[in-house]
């Protein structure tokens, strides 16, 4: 007789075009009695339509796919699979993946150094409500906003106007006047900013303000273009 203790099924859909670790993946899962694989995608296209199918608990995705963005299959995700918890399983480390991965919905994020039997940890964990992330992935987050009270306690609530840079002299931009600097060269918007940077969309339109007056520009493209001239942002 099946004891009530036993867990309940955990369903996994997968979206990895990596044949190796497709395999290693499938291969633990298929050992493992307490998680079972609905759906196997190798494709950005194929992706998607899985989505169609019944939803699953978990959903893995890899970000590089031959044919676009796994990004793509998280927002459709997002909309189809309210319920589904998201984890992507990529080798890329850069912060612009794992911030548009975490705006698209996506509850975990591990780096392509695990062990089989370490992911079917992860998956049990994220179903479970856990937000499973890389070392790596977790340090840099936490780089990102150790500072980020100090700056904002830094920031005089009404600033006087900062005069515009002589001829040949170079802007001094905050750490996070660069901050948004960069988000905004990355296509964000000032609503979407302001959620990444978890301030008010007042204050991150504060910033942009400060940022124009300080490279004496009245547009985003104008403040990119001055930036990389200046040498604050890579060009």
């Amino acid at each position: 007789m099946q004891s009530s203790s036993t867990p309940s099924l955990i369903h996994v859909a997968l979206v990895e075009d990596d044949v190796h670790f497709q395999n290693a993946i499938v291969t633990a899962i298929a050992a493992s009695p307490d998680i079972r694989l609905m759906s196997l995608a190798s494709t950005r296209a194929q992706g998607l339509q899985s989505l169609e199918s019944a939803p699953a608990d978990v959903l893995l995705v890899d970000l590089g796919l031959p044919d676009g963005s796994g990004i793509d299959v998280i927002h459709a995700a997002h909309t189809l699979w309210p319920t589904c918890a998201v984890m992507v399983c990529t080798a890329f480390g850069d912060e612009a993946h794992v911030l548009q991965s975490i705006e698209a919905g996506a509850s975990g994020y591990l780096l392509k150094d695990s062990e089989p039997e370490n992911m079917l940890h992860e998956i049990r964990s994220l179903h479970g409500g856990g937000s499973p992330i890389s070392p790596l992935i977790a340090r840099q987050i936490l780089m990102r906003f150790r500072a980020a009270p100090a700056a904002i306690a830094a920031v005089p609530t009404a600033p006087a106007a900062t005069p515009a840079p002589a001829a040949g002299e170079h802007a001094v931009l905050s750490a996070r006047e660069k901050e948004v600097l960069e988000l905004i060269t990355k296509g964000f918007t000032a609503d979407e900013i302001a959620r990444l940077m978890q301030v008010s969309q007042h204050t991150v339109q504060t910033y942009v303000r400060r940022i124009y007056s300080k490279l004496n520009v009245n547009s985003r493209a104008e403040a990119i273009y001055e930036a990389r001239h200046q040498g604050i942002l890579a060009a």
